[in-house]
């Protein structure tokens, strides 16, 4: 093609382009493509909104909802969905007195303090699950007291912390770490381990006097939850609006190119 002939043609799309006519069309529909992309950023934002309340719903039916067995929801070494955080669940065994730790930096209604996390031998399985049996203020030595013998607990499953280093399996009980990790712990406990842990609610029979025993931290704070699937539905379509109404003026603009060039062969 010829450079006069380019030129010609980049000169009918102008031309056809500025008609005022054309124009205030453009006008109209930029408006339109507008509000069609305003009306998909408030469906996305309301899929976000009804995404998360979806989940609290779920969160809240598995934390007041009758607790599950352990073995029923997870296994040794096994991980979770975010689906079963927070599900309360009830497991039996009996502590392990000198495998608990305090995990530091934790606060609690202002003040900074400490979780004890203890281990519980499981009934029936060979393996050790991580126990967040509450807070304290301090290390002192009485909160890491634990009844002796079989035990029943009631908790609410959490996520495993990441953890930057070990465990040195030569400290003795109450030694600090930085997470509730069980990684953390595989070479101090040095026996198979639950990869998730339990924040204890309940336990029978009771613990220690009431003024050792570590405030119970209560369920795990729940993630936001995905989108909603009607309302992204409804977000894309509005998009594809605002796109098809450009596109409908492009071809405009073509047809209206090919009408010039018609007039102009005739």
């Amino acid at each position: 093609m010829s450079t006069s002939g380019r030129v010609g043609g980049r000169t009918d799309w102008v031309r056809a382009a500025t008609q005022p006519r054309l124009l205030g069309i453009l006008v109209i529909l930029l408006a339109g493509a507008a509000l069609c992309i305003w009306l998909g950023a408030w469906q996305l934002d309301r899929a976000q909104i009804r995404g998360n309340q979806e989940e609290q719903v779920a969160a809240a039916a598995r934390e007041e909802g009758p607790a599950i067995p352990l073995a029923e929801v997870v296994g040794p070494g096994e991980g979770l969905v975010q689906e079963e955080l927070g599900q309360r669940v009830e497991v039996q065994g009996e502590w392990e007195p000198d495998l608990q730790v305090f995990v530091e930096g934790r606060g609690y209604e202002g003040e900074l303090g400490y979780y004890v996390l203890s281990a519980l031998r499981v009934s029936g399985e060979d393996a050790l699950l991580p126990v967040v049996r509450g807070w304290v203020p301090s290390t002192d030595e009485a909160a890491l007291a634990v009844p002796d013998g079989p035990v029943e607990l009631a908790g609410f499953l959490g996520s495993p912390e990441h953890a930057e280093q070990g465990i040195d399996p030569g400290e003795s009980t109450g030694a600090l770490v930085e997470s509730v990790s069980p990684a953390q712990l595989v070479n101090f406990w040095d026996e198979p381990t639950y990869a998730v842990p339990v924040r204890l609610a309940e336990m029978q029979p009771g613990g220690p006097a009431a003024a050792t025993v570590p405030i119970p931290i209560g369920p795990p704070e729940i993630p936001d939850g995905g989108l909603n699937v009607r309302n992204l539905a409804y977000a894309a379509e509005w998009w594809i609006f605002g796109g098809f109404a450009l596109v409908l003026w492009w071809r405009m603009v073509r047809d209206e190119v090919r009408h010039l060039r018609q007039e102009r062969v005739g």
